[in-house]
């Protein structure tokens, strides 16, 4: 075999008396692409932070070619050729995807001037379209939707001599057809001698991209073998032990509970229409009934954002009815998202960085961010019980499995998907009437896949009305009792459980029911 283009030996990562990463070794060979698999907070994104120069390790080595390293910075580990895209987004918001890519070049280079816009912008164009993407170069990035703005990050990190590129949960936002051409991307960059690292929780993706396979499980190496010699169950297992239920809840299909005309309906649109930001919900027309999840599935950008602004407060109705929790909102009606609350409506937003989560706050305030001035949290309407917020916290810690377990971490210090379990948890202790659940499972490991869907399926069974808005249709498959399409605004008729994946496929594309 080649000498590796990277290596490391007994890397060790510790924040205070959290030891992140504890004497981890692998190397990396030119033209292999190595999936890092692991549980939330095992230590995947430090792992790939410290190769990135954006984290020193407390103690280990690092060789590049066979010569020791020490990255200071991300700047350094890029002139030595380390691409990365982050799980989340590096990007000014206030600029465009091109000016973004002036800036990322001037940054890496030192550069008082940015590169003239044209030849930029063409670069990128033409990337762009090698993968088959359609990216506006000129819209600026707190314009475009999470999906766009990803896809932009994967080309930033595609710029320049990159001999390793870093890669932490690049497809989490690419629709299914997408990714065959993302992958094929992959393996040509990989088939150019250059070494691909990947992070993902989609485990038919490793096998299906991946030459190596590294496990980690706190903060420890636990399993390597070659994708060749494995399968997607044996890989769960090595996740998180002894994986079955975790596995069969992620692949089972769903029959559907029955929906009977007599149970109470609990959200119901009318020839509803929202706008939020560049989203557009045109026309709506559903009942969701309680003890039901309702799958809204479609193809990031086709009004999503809308439909769950529209159904949290977030966003007013421009025309139409909506009622929600025996309210009836009419079109222009002044509302917000607490008196939505109020009348228990609960929500897991898409970004949860920055729509879920107070990132300088600790876990126990996150938690009850929407509920601290309430009983038992708060006495005589103005004192804040300290040990009753922390006592509440620490069993939704538990409950949702966040690490560390620790109620007073705060927040931006926890991996992705321990964040994400925080704002679960937090919508979910609020035992809401309606759950609005925007890819609620994003960024998550198989076991705690599985536990958020048992516990979407244990809110059903108290009546709660789940809606499931979703762009994984295995997720929506496998969850939901009814499902509907948005396609361009429109939410499509009704189909029952147990659809077909590729009829559902066939209505994202604009097909009618």
């Amino acid at each position: 075999m080649s000498q590796p283009v990277l290596s490391i030996h007994n890397i060790t990562k510790t924040f205070g008396g959290f030891v992140a990463l504890n004497d981890v070794s692998l190397a990396l060979h030119p033209g292999e692409i190595h999936a890092i698999l692991g549980e939330n907070g095992a230590g995947k994104s430090t792992l790939l932070n410290i190769l990135a120069g954006i984290t020193q390790p407390t103690r280990g080595d690092i060789k590049l070619n066979g010569i020791p390293v020490a990255f200071s910075s991300a700047v350094d580990a890029a002139k030595a050729g380390i691409g990365m895209v982050h799980q989340h987004f590096m990007l000014v918001p206030t600029l465009s995807a091109t000016e973004n890519l002036i800036l990322a070049d001037m940054v890496e280079n030192r550069a008082w001037f940015g590169w003239p816009a044209g030849p930029v912008r063409r670069r990128i164009a033409t990337q762009a379209e090698s993968f088959g993407w359609d990216i506006d170069l000129d819209a600026r990035i707190d314009t475009q939707t999470i999906g766009a703005q990803q896809r932009l990050e994967i080309l930033k990190a595609l710029q320049g001599e990159r001999k390793i590129l870093l890669l932490d949960e690049p497809t989490a936002v690419l629709t299914p057809g997408e990714l065959p051409g993302f992958f094929a991307t992959i393996r040509s960059i990989a088939a150019t001698g250059s070494a691909v690292v990947i992070i993902t929780h989609k485990l038919d993706e490793v096998v299906s991209v991946a030459d190596k396979v590294t496990v980690l499980r706190r903060g420890q190496v636990v399993h390597e073998c070659l994708t060749a010699d494995t399968d997607v169950s044996d890989l769960a297992r090595e996740m998180v032990g002894d994986a079955s239920n975790a596995f069969a809840v992620l692949t089972a299909g769903n029959e559907g509970n029955s929906v009977s005309e007599n149970q109470n309906v609990r959200v119901e649109l009318r020839d509803a229409a929202a706008v939020s930001g560049d989203s557009t919900l045109r026309s709506g027309n559903v009942a969701i009934q309680e003890g039901e999840i309702f799958g809204i599935a479609g193809v990031d950008g086709n009004g999503q954002d809308a439909l769950a602004a529209l159904l949290t407060g977030n966003a007013p109705l421009s025309k139409g009815s909506l009622t929600i929790c025996d309210v009836v909102i009419a079109a222009q009606q002044k509302v917000t998202p607490q008196d939505f609350l109020r009348n228990g409506v609960s929500y897991i937003p898409a970004d949860r960085q920055t729509d879920g989560l107070v990132m300088s706050m600790t876990i126990a305030d996150n938690i009850l961010l929407d509920r601290v001035s309430e009983p038992p949290f708060t006495t005589l309407g103005m004192f804040i019980d300290q040990a009753a917020v922390k006592r509440f916290a620490q069993g939704e810690i538990e409950r949702f499995d966040i690490r560390p377990a620790d109620a007073s971490c705060i927040v931006s210090t926890l991996s992705g998907g321990n964040q994400q379990k925080v704002v679960i948890a937090r919508a979910m202790s609020r035992k809401p009437r309606v759950l609005v659940a925007v890819n609620p499972t994003r960024g998550l490991d198989v076991g705690a896949i599985a536990y958020v869907h048992r516990a979407l399926r244990a809110a059903t069974s108290a009546g709660c009305a789940v809606v499931l808005i979703s762009t994984e249709l295995d997720e929506i498959l496998a969850l939901s009792d009814r499902i509907a399409v948005l396609y361009e605004g429109r939410l499509s008729e009704t189909v029952p459980a147990g659809v077909d994946k590729a009829d559902l496929g066939r209505l994202m594309g604009g097909a009618v029911a």
